[in-house]
């Protein structure tokens, strides 16, 4: 008997991600405190961020469905070990983005599958992506043309949209960047057995 599949997300992007790759699961938001969780794992490296809401997120799930695999999933941003969160304000976009002018920051993405209430499997994938010079004016003009799309990610950007413009190199996959890889996801499931090799 296949096991049933529960996608542990309200995100459409990652909804849209496992439909793509012929997925049949169901999906249902955790309802955690992201904030609360970060705040006791002071001194925990990005990763280590990333992995813990990830399997938060599976074990909240993973109540509501016996018997189910439960995949859970986070992404956390960081420049060394500075870890950064959606901006609440124009202003702050523009400091995160004058602060990633000129360097290489990463996308940790994660996901922890788990199965009643136990986490059986977790990964990492990172993404190192390199932001251009940038001079104020054109993070200025930048903001202005986004406008409010650069609160819905940690980074202000989308890279499907004008946000590419911010970039002179990106060193990993796609579907890292929108913070759920597919590729050892569906290497683990047909491990499992859950989807046919």
């Amino acid at each position: 008997m296949t096991v049933p599949l529960v996608l542990a997300s309200a995100s459409p992007f990652r909804r849209m991600l496992m439909e793509n790759a012929g997925l049949t699961f169901e999906s249902r938001a955790a309802e955690i405190d992201e904030r609360e969780i970060e705040a006791c794992l002071e001194g925990a490296s990005p990763d280590q961020v990333a992995l813990a809401l990830a399997r938060a997120k599976a074990l909240d799930v993973s109540r509501h469905f016996p018997g189910a695999l439960v995949i859970g999933s986070d992404q956390t941003m960081s420049l060394g070990n500075r870890v950064y969160h959606k901006p609440k304000s124009i202003e702050e976009a523009k400091e995160n983005l004058l602060s990633l002018s000129g360097k290489t920051h990463r996308l940790n993405s994660a996901i922890a599958f788990s199965r009643n209430n136990e986490v059986v499997w977790e990964h990492v994938a990172h993404a190192d992506l390199t932001v251009r010079a940038l001079s104020v004016a054109f993070v200025d003009r930048y903001l202005t043309r986004v406008g409010e799309k650069v609160f819905g990610s940690v980074g202000a950007y989308q890279l499907e949209g004008e946000g590419i413009q911010l970039f002179s190199k990106i060193d990993g996959d796609y579907f890292t960047i929108l913070g759920l890889p597919m590729l050892p996801l569906l290497e683990k499931l047909r491990d499992l057995g859950t989807i046919d090799g």
